[in-house]
């Protein structure tokens, strides 16, 4: 058994920014139903702020990372889809992305097209992933048709920019929201058919406003707690309200008497993981988000390139929101 060496980024415990080591540890052969990559570029997300905070809680110690792109090294018993040598990218669980070689489940990883360089790859998974169940999976009962209004916050960050395209392309009109007038313009640059700057407008109001009082058939909430209560009210009857994240921290608990007088509004829970629980269902929207970005329909924005080693400041320009579009770990 071969055995190599890689660095990698652990927590012992939960906590700050400060958590985060960068440790060098051994890595081995793939089992059946495994590959070992080696990195070329690695992604950032909200969602490694949680696991990395301990929200959501994983067995300690912890290597951080969800979404990575780079060459196939080796290739375990089971796998037919990949090959040593393939191009390749994911997202993924287990974490474990913050690191030079890994092995991991082959399940998620798909050959990434020679048109698609290894940083976009590596920028795009996740988030593009996340749009692609959103926009074209987690629809109204109703369903969403050319010219429909829907309401995306955070329309600025890494899956808001990828929806605004791929919104556009679609015929919608997505309304975005973001926490400055700069971050509005880039939404609105990226596709958004009408943006609100929520510190300083009632976004309640304006979508009001915009869609002549009728509401959105969706909303799109990375948020939470800031933006939960308004949301619901911005719902036309029947709307839906599609929760992915919460940044601003969890909505309190509610009653589901009240989505009756709202409307009959429908609310749901989404999670990428449940969307790419098996094999055929990931590559079937890898390839649709492959498609639409070989096609420049939707560009990938990396805005942020940190080293690996400056991880922790990577993490604290995250959680101040300091950081648009994608970020990626350069190795």
């Amino acid at each position: 058994m071969s055995q190599i060496r890689s660095r990698a980024v652990r927590i012992d415990k939960s906590g700050g920014p400060e958590e985060m080591k960068v440790v060098e540890v051994t890595v081995g052969e793939p089992g059946p139903g495994e590959i070992r990559i080696r990195h070329h570029a690695v992604g950032l997300n909200f969602i490694d702020v949680y696991q990395r905070t301990g929200l959501y809680p994983f067995p300690m110690p912890l290597q951080l990372g969800m979404e990575g792109a780079g060459v196939v090294e080796a290739v375990g018993a089971g796998v037919t889809h990949l090959k040593i040598g393939d191009r390749a990218a994911y997202a993924s669980q287990p974490p474990g992305a913050y690191c030079d070689v890994r092995v991991m489940p082959a399940k998620c990883v798909c050959k990434l097209p020679d048109g698609i360089s290894f940083e976009t790859g590596a920028a795009m998974m996740l988030k593009g992933l996340t749009a692609q169940y959103l926009l074209r999976k987690t629809l109204p009962v109703e369903g969403l048709q050319r010219g429909d209004f829907v309401l995306f916050h955070a329309a600025a960050g890494g899956v808001g920019q990828i929806a605004c395209q791929w919104a556009r392309e679609l015929g919608l009109q997505l309304i975005g929201t973001a926490g400055s007038d700069a971050k509005c313009a880039l939404a609105k640059a990226n596709g958004a058919a009408h943006v609100i700057n929520y510190n300083t407008e009632d976004f309640l109001v304006r979508v009001k406003e915009i869609t002549g009082g009728q509401g959105v058939k969706v909303v799109y909430d990375s948020v939470g707690k800031d933006t939960w209560d308004k949301s619901l009210d911005c719902l036309r009857p029947f709307g839906l309200m599609a929760s992915f994240g919460n940044s601003s921290g969890s909505p309190a608990p509610f009653a589901p008497g009240l989505l009756g007088p709202k409307g009959s509004i429908y609310v749901t829970r989404q999670t990428l993981f449940t969307h790419i629980a098996t094999r055929e269902s990931t590559q079937a929207m890898a390839d649709e988000l492959f498609a639409v970005v070989a096609s420049g329909k939707v560009k990938i924005n990396i805005d942020q390139r940190y080293k690996l080693e400056d991880v922790q400041q990577a993490h604290r320009d995250l959680e101040a929101r300091k950081t648009t579009g994608s970020t990626i770990l350069t190795l």
